[in-house]
C-alpha cells in the first residue's frame, strides 16, 4: 500500500531548483528520440547551443522570440496565483494586436511619444475586457472560466479573421488577409541596428518586475494569494473575492494583450491571422515552470525561446525534426510537475493489513 505524506521544511532552495533540475532532465530525455532519428546527441545539442549562442543575431532572436513569451507567462501567472485559470491568453493576444491596429494604422496621428502608449494602453484594454468576461461569467454565474476561456479563443479568432477579411482589410494587401500597416510612429523601436529585437522586450522586464513587487509586496498581491490560497477562508475574512478576481483578471488579460501589441507593433507591422503560433498557450507553460513566480518567468521564457529557436537550427543543421522542440518543452512541463510533486510530498510504503 503506497501512502502520499507531506513533507516537513522544504527549503526554498529545494524549491528554487526543482524547474531547474526539470529543464535539465527534459534535455536528457529529449536525447532519447535524437538517438532514434539517427543524430549524434553531442553534436546536436552543440549546434542547438550554438543556434541561440553563436552570434549576436542569433541571441537577439532567441530574445524576440522569448518577448510575447515572457507577456502571456506573466497573464497566466498573475491569474493563476488566484486560481483564475485563463486558459484565454490566446484570444486576448490577438484582440490586444487587433486594438493595436486599429489605434495604430491611422486613428490617431501624432508623436511617437503619443502614438506609442496609445497603441499599448488600446492592446491592454482589449485584452483585459477579453478576460473580463470569462471572469463576470465566473463570478456572477459560476461558470467555468476554464471553459468560457477556451472557447472564447476560437470565437476571437474568427472575429479577426472576419475583420481583417472585412473593414481591416488592406487595400494594398493584394487581396492577402491582413490589416494595413501600422504608421512608423507607433512603431515600438528597434533595440539594435540590424537586428528584430524591440522595445516590447523591455517593457516585458519592466511589467515582470512589477508583477512581482505587486504579488510580494504590496497588500493587493496578499489579497491575490489568499484567494488563491483558499478562496472560502478569503471571503470569511471579508476579502471581495469577486472583485479580486475580476481585478486579477483584467490584469491578466492585459497582459496578454500586450503581447499581441508587441508582435504587430515591435516585429511585424501589420495583422494576420496566423500572428500567433500558439503564445498563449505557450505561455502557461513558461508560468508552469517558473511555479507562478514572475521573476521565474522571465528565466522560464527564455528558457523555452532558448529551445525553440536552437531546435530550429539544430533541425536545419542536423535533418532532425524541428518538432523536438514541442517534445522538449512538453517534457520540461511534465518534469517540472513530477518535480514539484516530490519537493512537495513522499512516497511511503506501507503493509496491507492482514485480513
Amino acid at each position: 500500500m503506497i501512502e502520499v505524506v507531506p513533507r516537513e521544511n522544504v527549503s526554498r532552495r529545494w524549491q528554487a531548483l526543482v524547474p531547474v533540475i526539470a529543464a535539465v532532465v527534459a534535455l536528457l530525455l529529449a536525447a532519447i528520440p535524437l538517438v532514434a532519428a539517427g543524430a549524434p546527441v553531442v553534436p546536436a545539442y552543440a549546434q542547438m547551443f550554438k543556434g541561440v549562442f553563436g552570434s549576436v543575431f542569433t541571441f537577439t532572436e532567441m530574445l524576440t522570440r522569448a518577448t510575447p513569451l515572457i507577456f502571456t507567462g506573466l497573464a497566466a501567472a498573475v491569474a493563476f496565483r488566484a486560481k483564475l485559470w485563463n486558459i484565454g491568453g490566446e484570444g486576448q493576444l490577438y484582440l490586444g494586436a487587433l486594438a493595436a491596429v486599429w489605434v495604430g494604422t491611422g486613428l490617431v496621428d501624432g508623436s511617437p511619444w503619443l502614438m506609442i502608449p496609445l497603441v499599448l494602453l488600446a492592446g491592454a484594454v482589449a485584452g483585459g475586457l477579453g478576460m473580463l468576461v470569462p471572469a463576470t461569467l465566473k463570478t456572477r454565474f459560476g461558470a467555468d472560466e476554464v471553459v468560457t476561456s477556451l472557447l472564447l479563443n476560437f470565437i476571437i479568432l474568427i472575429f479577426v479573421q472576419m475583420m481583417l477579411e472585412g473593414p481591416f482589410k488592406d487595400p494594398m494587401g493584394l487581396g492577402w488577409p491582413q490589416s494595413e500597416p501600422i504608421i512608423d510612429n507607433a512603431m515600438l523601436p528597434q533595440l539594435m541596428d540590424r537586428m528584430r529585437l524591440h522595445g516590447g522586450f523591455i517593457i516585458a522586464l519592466v511589467l515582470a518586475l512589477v508583477a512581482w513587487v505587486v504579488m510580494s509586496r504590496t497588500v493587493w498581491g496578499l489579497k491575490i494569494r489568499a484567494v488563491g490560497e483558499n478562496r472560502a477562508a478569503a471571503r470569511h475574512a471579508g476579502l471581495g473575492v469577486n472583485r479580486v478576481y475580476i481585478g486579477v483578471a483584467l490584469a491578466s488579460g492585459a497582459l496578454a494583450g500586450l503581447a499581441g501589441v508587441s508582435e504587430v507593433a515591435g516585429l511585424k507591422g501589420y495583422l494576420t491571422s496566423d500572428l500567433s503560433p500558439g503564445f498563449g498557450y505557450t505561455g502557461i507553460i513558461v508560468a508552469m515552470l517558473a511555479r507562478l513566480n514572475p521573476a521565474g518567468v522571465v528565466l522560464a521564457a527564455l528558457y523555452v525561446a532558448s529551445v525553440f529557436v536552437g531546435a530550429d537550427s539544430m533541425s536545419r543543421a542536423m535533418g532532425v525534426s524541428s518538432f523536438l522542440a514541442d517534445l522538449t518543452v512538453s517534457m520540461s512541463l511534465i518534469c517540472v510537475l513530477l518535480a514539484s510533486f516530490f519537493a512537495s510530498y513522499r512516497l511511503r510504503f506501507k503493509r496491507a493489513a492482514a485480513a
